[in-house]
């Protein structure tokens, strides 16, 4: 088991209900991948540094979790093809 990050940024113009929706969606693809989540932190709404789709701003969410190493892939492509989520990024720590 490794220790991974993600980074993920979600739409401004997502209801709260979706954002929650969304985070419990990724919460569990990282549990039924047999992944151990060790922290959610919601940074919540933020300017971005650039504008990506037309939007200036983002609700950002970073989750550490440990995990064997075929879950980032299948992360990585449920964040891919998410609507919600305009950025992300899966990072393995040290």
């Amino acid at each position: 088991m490794k220790r991974y990050e993600t980074l993920f940024v979600i739409a401004p113009n997502v209801v709260e209900e979706e954002i929650k929706a969304t985070i419990e969606k990724i919460k569990g693809v990282i549990e039924n991948g047999g992944g151990v989540i060790d922290n959610v932190d919601e940074w919540g709404k933020r300017r971005l540094a650039y504008e990506i789709n037309h939007f200036n701003e983002g609700y950002y969410v970073l989750i550490n979790f440990t995990a064997s190493p075929e879950l980032p892939k299948e992360l990585d492509r449920v964040l891919r093809i998410s609507d919600n989520v305009i950025r992300h990024i899966v990072v393995k720590l040290d």
